[in-house]
């Protein structure tokens, strides 16, 4: 294609301005380049820059290049300067314009990508040697007892363990952290450990309770036919709890019954229900039934033939209480720590109270107005404000399924609209954070909104003499958060290793789920731009951890994640089969792969069949 120069000395004009930019923002921000570490000047001078520059819309330079064969800045963001400075470089000399510009001063377009090499080294250990890509597996409680399993996370290919200080206690912790040192040290691999402080977390409050009744069902076919009976086992314990598989007796002698006999009673649905003796124990009968039995406390047993022995039913637990909500309905989010209650309705099915629910954190009243959105459940259910009162405000449901969804009690609350004016350590995360800095090499930070969310946590890692010796890893997951993250990394720069986690579970639902694609995205870039590694989060092949079973979307996700650092896998029964899956992946991929950019090996199926 020929080269039109009058289009050519255009690009270099605005290419200037955009160095010029460069320049202006440098001066006007040398105090905040000053003050990061001495880690980080490249590092921040870049991002800066990388700002700058997107401050432009390069859209119509990016065409023009890409019709002259040359880069287009796609993947320029952890060496921008350098990026623009060549291109100038290179058209300028095909117009024969005199280019005075030497470019060997700058650094060169190969260093940000070993400074972003270093600081992953640095945050998150040097891997296995077999991939770029980190994986990171969160610890389930019987990783403290199960010392099996965690050898074979780290066997498997896991990188960093993550502990979530929302969950468990320090015993717990430190048992968990033990074995995974105990792991790494038997097999010779640097794993990290990483803690998150719970942070924040907005969360419903208690749910009145449901009907104390258990059900124990028979297995049936799909033509509702009985192909096992259920085993169940009656226990001559007064202070057990009747689960799924045990009924506590009050009183009378278990050891009386024989094998064969039958015992009859009338369930909680006045349904005659009948259980025959298959073993006989000094404390305990075990029984069978093809009938589905509704137990509840107090309900009497006799033998089938005669009622001189009967038996009472013990304690049984409270069903887990929810609201059934439908589109349409009124909920009050009450600002006092209440028990949530259903609606209540009169004879004709009118509302005479609509149902409500407590938010855990009162504060976030002071802030919310009319027409905010509120999501539940990880935004399974979804509401607006429709009033705000002293005590609580009503939200119309406008988010959930045709056949209604249910809202529990500890599940997050999100209010995308708010702003919500605290954030940074709470009580809880004080202290945990002297055992994070004793025993962790990472603390991830959760819900950090703005840069002096940063001056908080640093402010008190220093107090326990921790600044320099544990990293942070600010986790994204707000709309607040996203916002600020270029000040909230420079802040976060002041330290010496530094990464960010993209939380996608609550930021989709922050920042609506429309734009998730766009705002990782740019995450990303602005992650580059500044040499920090990012850390891939949320249900990265939940389906396999959980069920066993990966989905193709899952596939194709777990291979997005490549342009990070990191992969963050949650817990599941699996998760050892997720561990090896995301491994494999990572490590064939890489080879095509490398964060934005994608790379050209020999093609495979021209080696198989070249014909």
């Amino acid at each position: 294609m020929k080269i039109k120069p009058e289009v050519v000395l255009k690009i270099i004009g605005q290419l200037d301005a955009i160095l010029a930019r460069m320049e202006e923002d440098e001066k006007a921000q040398i105090a905040t380049l000053e003050a990061v570490s001495t880690y980080y000047p490249k590092s921040a001078q870049n991002l800066l820059n990388y700002i700058s520059f997107r401050s432009f819309d390069v859209r119509e330079i990016q065409k023009h290049l890409k019709n002259m064969g040359l880069t287009r800045f796609a993947n320029a963001e952890a060496h921008i300067k350098a990026s623009v400075m060549t291109i100038r470089y290179i058209l300028a000399l095909a117009v024969s314009h005199n280019e005075q510009d030497s470019l060997s001063k700058h650094w060169s377009i190969k260093k940000g990508k070993k400074l972003l090499d270093r600081n992953t080294k640095k945050l998150l250990g040097k891997g296995t040697g077999k991939r770029r890509v980190r994986i990171m597996v969160t610890q389930p409680s019987e990783a403290a007892t199960n010392y099996e399993m965690v050898r074979n996370m780290v066997a498997s290919g896991m990188d960093c363990a993550r502990i979530n200080c929302a969950h468990d206690s320090a015993e717990v912790w430190e048992k968990i952290i033990e074995n995974i040192k105990k792991a790494a040290e038997e097999l010779e691999r640097d794993v990290k450990i990483a803690m998150d402080l719970a942070g924040p977390k907005i969360r419903t409050g208690k749910i009145t309770p449901g009907p104390r009744v258990l059900r124990y069902k028979p297995t049936k076919d799909d033509y509702g036919k009985v192909t096992e009976p259920r085993i169940i086992r009656l226990v001559a314990d007064k202070d057990l709890v009747a689960n799924s598989e045990t009924i506590p007796i009050m009183n009378g002698a278990l050891h009386e019954l024989q094998e064969g006999m039958v015992l009859t009673l009338v369930d909680a649905r006045s349904k005659h229900r009948k259980l025959k003796v298959i073993a006989v124990d000094e404390n305990e009968a075990t029984v069978q039934t093809k009938q589905t039995i509704y137990v509840t406390p107090n309900l009497v047993i006799t033998t089938a033939k005669e009622s001189s022995l009967q038996w009472t039913v013990g304690e049984v637990p409270t069903k887990e209480g929810f609201l059934l909500l439908f589109k349409g309905d009124e909920l009050r989010l009450m600002k006092e720590n209440t028990q949530g209650t259903p609606a209540v309705y009169d004879e004709t099915g009118k509302v005479l109270e609509p149902a409500m629910i407590s938010c855990q954190m009162p504060a976030v009243f002071d802030y919310v107005k009319e027409g905010d959105r509120v999501f539940f459940d990880d935004g399974k259910i979804g509401g607006t404000i429709v009033s705000v009162e002293s005590k609580y405000c009503t939200l119309k449901i406008d988010l959930a399924k045709e056949t209604g969804s249910k809202l529990k009690e500890e599940k997050g609350i999100n209010f995308p609209d708010t702003l919500i004016g605290f954030s940074g350590l709470t009580a809880k995360d004080k202290a945990d954070l002297p055992f994070v800095a004793k025993h962790a090499d990472i603390v991830n930070f959760s819900f950090v909104n703005r840069k002096e969310d940063v001056k908080e946590l640093h402010a008190a890692l220093a107090n326990l003499a921790s600044l320099d010796s544990l990293a942070v890893v600010l986790k994204i997951e707000t709309q607040a958060g996203y916002e600020n993250l270029v000040s909230i990394l420079l802040e976060a720069m002041k330290g010496e290793r530094v990464g960010v986690m993209i939380a996608r579970g609550d930021l989709a639902i922050e920042t609506g789920w429309e734009n998730i694609g766009q705002v990782q995205q740019e995450i990303l870039s602005i992650c580059g731009a500044a040499h920090v590694p990012v850390i891939w989060a949320t249900q990265v092949l939940e389906n396999l951890a959980k069920n066993g079973l990966p989905s193709r979307s899952e596939i194709t996700d777990a291979t997005t994640a490549l342009k990070a650092e990191c992969v963050m896998l949650n817990k599941g029964p699996y998760i050892l089969q997720a561990i090896e899956l995301l491994d494999t992946i990572l490590c064939r991929m890489e080879s095509s792969q490398h964060k934005n950019e994608p790379m050209l090996p020999k093609l495979q199926a021209l080696v198989n069949n070249p014909s």
